[in-house]
């Protein structure tokens, strides 16, 4: 059975072009309903620990500073089906090939600035989750 909460964060880039109540009135408007929400800013530790699967990626390091250079908004998410659901909702991660009306198509600029975040998992979706938020903090 899938789970019916996911993980997303707003990344820095979308924080900076004040994107925020756009892009969080397009999840409300898709159904998913916010049961934790804070705008924090990651650490090098923080960005270096939540990305760490992507150690030896050519890209980690740009990837680790790109998400400590601003503000971002992190936010667990409940719907059914709600990873797959989330995934479709925010699109491709190069916003090109993201289809029309998606997260990233609206508002990503690359690949790399690609406005937010989803878990890719149930597994991960808690993961992350619970990286972000004390059980107290989730609603």
């Amino acid at each position: 059975m899938a789970n019916n909460r996911t993980f997303t964060m707003l990344k820095p880039d979308a924080i900076e072009k004040g994107y925020i109540g756009a892009i969080l009135e397009q999840i409300n408007a898709s159904g998913f309903r916010i049961v934790a929400l804070k705008m924090t800013q990651m650490t090098k530790s923080d960005a270096q620990t939540f990305y760490e699967v992507h150690k030896e990626r050519p890209f980690y390091g740009e990837l680790v500073d790109y998400m400590t250079q601003g503000p971002i908004v992190a936010a667990v998410l409940e719907k059914d089906n709600a990873v797959e659901d989330f995934r479709t909702l925010i699109g491709a991660t190069n916003p090109e090939d993201a289809a029309e009306g998606t997260i990233r198509k609206k508002y990503a600029a690359s690949i790399a600035e690609n406005a937010i975040h989803g878990s890719d998992s149930d597994e991960n979706a808690a993961i992350e989750s619970a990286f972000h938020f004390a059980g107290r903090e989730m609603f």
